[in-house]
């Protein structure tokens, strides 16, 4: 067996059995390989942005990794951005990266760049395998590398002569190491501050934040007082109806100093403390009250969920009671729009936000609604919306997913919409056409009152965007709505037909 066919082997035989790929010369053989059978799926994608970004989407839906697989060093420079918001996500991911021959290297062809350099700074391990024997042991060891706590991103650089090479070998994938507890002076700090009647909040990070885990958070906070928080840039939230309510904290730096001033202390469980996302002038960058006290019960390397369980919550989680709101009519506004989605989400759906500022009303509106899972951009480098969504629907056909984009950001990496329409995925995608960096605008004019010139440079008209032939030209059903009943018919349109489409709304 080739090196090739030893890394498929060895990446299936350890539950990586989906690969994202747009794969060049180098990678040439791993393709081949594809079709001996081994049970490795093969999900092509146009732009390695959307590789990246639809591994990241598969990994926090079915707790696993994936595996992306990139051409060369511009391939892997393609793919950065949305490993970027991966790295902050926390999500297992193992990357292989083809490279020239071990000996064509010393050539420097038009190909050739520094491939470690660039994979190293969001590589929580990283390695270039030395000859097609030891390719399998080194998958291997990456596997296990991204889902070790905390879990992170695996990068196995593979020289094209180490994929054909003839003497490759199959490894076994070694189970990750179980988390070590905190130790017990930080479990009992923890219980004392919990105890003592002050103004509590205990931020999750990403963890804690489905499935018992959370219904455990929420114990928590019941027994003691305390607000259940998570960060602005969570990986991934299950809410709705029947589950513990957990408030995330805001994106506008004033809105969460508001939101955070009257809490005198922090437990941080497997999250960092809150700051905001950009320096502002004569405001804080770390949004906690001064002088409030901070704790930090666990790390996100260690054991969050036996920590939590370490402290004995007496009490059953409040949870979130049932509310639907009733499908809104007439003219298009940001608040219908809130309840148009509230109104019509399906039970058990995905919702991947990228909607910045037209979609900030959404989780207000659905937090009473039937459970789903809310994704959204964990490190701020937009365009991980649809290639997030793909990952997603990829991971959990079964189920209806949302994907809420902003028409800036989803330019980025509209190619994702073909990789929808190619693999049949259940994605409704709704693009919020403001024909503006919307956001940017907003906080321009928070430090200045700016021109025209300065204005203009934020817009994105003229001409204008035509969301609708661009989803059509890559396969995807689309269709323009103009009033609320328009939109929340499309959308239940959209989850009735199991398939991929789009709708646009312009604002």
């Amino acid at each position: 067996m080739n090196g090739a066919e030893s890394l498929i082997r060895t990446l299936t035989g350890g539950g990586v059995d989906t690969c994202f790929m747009n794969p060049g010369t180098s990678e040439i053989h791993f393709v081949d390989a594809l079709d001996r059978g081994h049970g490795m799926r093969g999900v092509p994608v146009l732009f390695e942005g959307v590789a990246s970004g639809a591994a990241d989407g598969y990994a926090r839906v079915a707790g696993k990794p994936a595996c992306a697989l990139f051409h060369l060093g511009p391939g892997l420079s393609n793919a950065l951005a949305n490993l970027h918001n991966a790295c902050r996500a926390r999500v297992p991911l193992v990357n292989i990266v083809g490279d020239h021959a071990t000996y064509h290297r010393r050539y420097d062809a038009p190909l050739a760049a520094d491939i470690e350099m660039l994979a190293r700074q969001y590589s929580k391990w990283l390695r270039s395998s030395a000859s097609a024997a030891t390719v399998g042991r080194d998958c291997a060891e990456a596997i296990a590398a991204a889902r070790s706590a905390p879990m992170g991103i695996a990068t196995l650089i593979l020289p094209s002569d180490t994929a054909w090479g003839d003497n490759g070998a199959v490894a076994s994938v070694l189970p990750p190491a179980k988390a070590p507890l905190p130790s017990p002076a930080a479990i009992e700090r923890a219980r004392t501050m919990l105890g003592n009647g002050r103004r509590t909040a205990i931020l999750i990070g990403e963890t804690l934040t489905h499935g018992e885990a959370l219904l455990r958070a929420g114990g928590l906070a019941a027994s003691t007082g305390a607000r259940l928080l998570a960060p602005f840039n969570i990986a991934r939230l299950e809410r709705g109806a029947g589950l513990p309510s957990v408030e995330r904290v805001a994106y506008v730096v004033d809105q969460a100093l508001a939101q955070l001033k009257d809490f005198e202390q922090f437990v941080l469980v497997g999250a960092s403390v809150p700051v905001a996302f950009f320096a502002w002038q004569g405001k804080p960058s770390v949004l906690v009250p001064e002088g409030a006290e901070i704790h930090t019960l666990a790390e996100p390397h260690e054991d969050c969920l036996g920590a939590l369980e370490a402290l004995d919550a007496a009490k059953p989680a409040i949870l979130q009671p049932a509310s639907r709101v009733e499908a809104p009519s007439g003219a298009i506004t940001i608040e219908g729009l809130a309840a148009a989605v509230a109104a019509t989400l399906p039970e058990n759906a995905i919702v991947v936000d990228e909607s910045i500022t037209s979609g900030r009303g959404m989780m207000h509106a659905t937090k009473g609604g039937p459970r789903h899972d809310w994704l959204v951009n964990t490190g701020g480098s937009i365009g991980i919306g649809m290639p997030l969504a793909v990952g997603a629907a990829v991971a959990a056909p079964e189920r209806a997913v949302l994907c809420l984009e902003a028409d800036g950001s989803g330019m980025y990496t509209l190619q994702a919409l073909w990789t929808a329409a190619r693999e049949s995925l259940a994605i409704t995608v709704v693009i919020f056409a403001n024909r503006a960096y919307q956001i940017l605008k907003g906080e321009l004019a928070a430090v200045s009152n700016p021109g025209p010139r300065a204005l203009d440079m934020l817009e994105i008209g003229r001409p204008d965007i035509d969301w609708v032939k661009l989803a059509s030209g890559m396969g995807v059903p689309a269709r323009r709505v103009t009033t609320l009943e328009g939109f929340a018919r499309a959308l239940s349109d959209g989850y009735a037909s199991r398939a991929p489409n789009l709708i646009e709304v312009p604002l």
